[in-house]
């Protein structure tokens, strides 16, 4: 049971995945394209390289010769990682489910296409030409993103042809890696958004966290809240969607499935994720019984996962940075420890900018009580850190 574990992105949920590891005597190896990064912090090893650079990426899978590899990000020669499979390594997913997921066109195509999955309507772009063509088959309003990008980088949503040309250049600038088309996709006016925690196991059922709600702003999450208001019907739905896809995608670990839900017009999948989603951090909080990190853990390493169960119900609330400035240190943080049941996570990134996410605080409190207050809470306690 003692494996070498590569993982690719060393970012605050990596440094979560990687504790979950270290508690369950797994070795790690955090890799990232700069210095001292969260995951790094906890790891055995790290190694510093660009893994959008294939032959950089072979290098530091020669040298260390892992048992399973772990992608955390999209930026990444994701092709590479069927040579890797092929070698004999155990990719997370699967290099199928990474190279699918991490390109919003080949997830949409198998999901929309193949599947038959409910979708929002779309186009895609690779120049600006085909971007305003795309706009007009579409119509206003529309949501833009490039194909390869994560927290919504690069997204915006669009409601006249006069916000066209500032829309296709934020895009492009937003995109990871070197793919620069985009996805045009139709406005849904949902009534809300959730996300399907599911965990895939290499000889279990699949198994599905109690909703998530979250709230985005400009694509990039801002609270999350479980369990998610959810009539029984629209989850039933939205979890047989979340199995078709991941069954589709093959291999063992959590995936974060988004959904828009719309009385009027039911459930339509949004995107997927291979590994622990952004929103998942309310599982930090105690509302279940495994938190989404520990989840990926044991999947991953094919340990039983007999059950998740609800146990609290839990917030969390991003702390974003108002400044830009090299190791910067934190205010406020003991007016959310003098709190009863609450917690936070302070990510330690070595360099912090205005809007990056620099921490989370997450709550919880008993089965029944009002979710609504609790998000006040913990979006208040947020509110007291600063980064200075």
């Amino acid at each position: 049971m003692n494996k070498k574990i590569m993982l690719l992105g060393s970012g605050e949920l990596g440094k979560e995945f990687v504790i979950a590891c270290k508690r369950l005597g797994q070795y790690v190896i955090a890799c990232d394209s700069y210095e001292n990064a969260p995951a790094m912090q906890v790891a055995d090893e790290s190694e510093v390289f660009k893994m959008l650079d294939g032959d950089s990426l072979m290098n530091a899978v020669e040298k260390h010769r892992p048992d399973i590899i772990v992608p955390e990000i999209e930026a990444i020669r994701t092709e590479k990682l069927y040579e890797c499979e092929k070698r004999g390594i155990q990719v997370v997913p699967s290099a199928k489910a990474v190279n699918y997921t991490m390109n919003r066109k080949a997830i949409r195509e198998l999901a929309h296409t193949e599947l038959g999955v409910k979708t929002a309507e779309y186009r895609y772009a690779s120049n600006y030409d085909e971007f305003v063509a795309a706009s007009k088959e579409i119509g206003y309003p529309f949501i833009v993103k490039p194909l390869m990008s994560s927290s919504g980088h690069g997204q915006s949503k669009v409601d006249s042809p006069e916000e066209l040309e500032k829309a296709w250049n934020f895009a492009a600038q937003g995109a990871r890696g070197d793919i620069k088309e985009v996805i045009v996709e139709q406005f849904i006016k949902f009534d809300s958004e959730i996300t399907i925690l599911t965990v895939t196991q290499k000889n279990g059922p699949t198994l599905f966290c109690p909703p998530v709600g979250h709230v985005q702003k400009s694509g990039d999450y801002r609270e999350s809240f479980q369990p998610a208001p959810v009539a029984d019907d629209q989850l039933k739905q939205a979890q047989a969607i979340a199995e078709k896809v991941t069954r589709a995608l093959g291999g063992a670990g959590i995936w974060g499935v988004e959904f828009f839900l719309s009385k009027k017009d039911g459930v339509y999948f949004s995107e997927l994720s291979p590994r622990p989603h952004d929103t998942g951090m309310v599982t930090l909080s105690n509302s279940q019984n495994l938190n989404e990190f520990e989840l990926h853990c044991r999947a991953v390493l094919g340990l039983p996962i007999p059950e998740i169960t609800l146990e609290h119900i839990g917030a969390s609330a991003v702390i974003l940075s108002d400044t830009d400035t090299q190791n910067p240190d934190y205010a406020g943080i003991e007016q959310v420890t003098a709190a009863k049941r609450a917690d936070i996570r302070i990510f330690r990134k070595p360099v912090a900018w205005k809007g990056r996410r620099m921490g989370v605080v997450v709550c919880y409190d008993n089965i029944g009580a009002n979710l609504d207050d609790l998000r006040t809470k913990c979006k208040e306690l947020a509110s007291k850190v600063s980064v200075i």
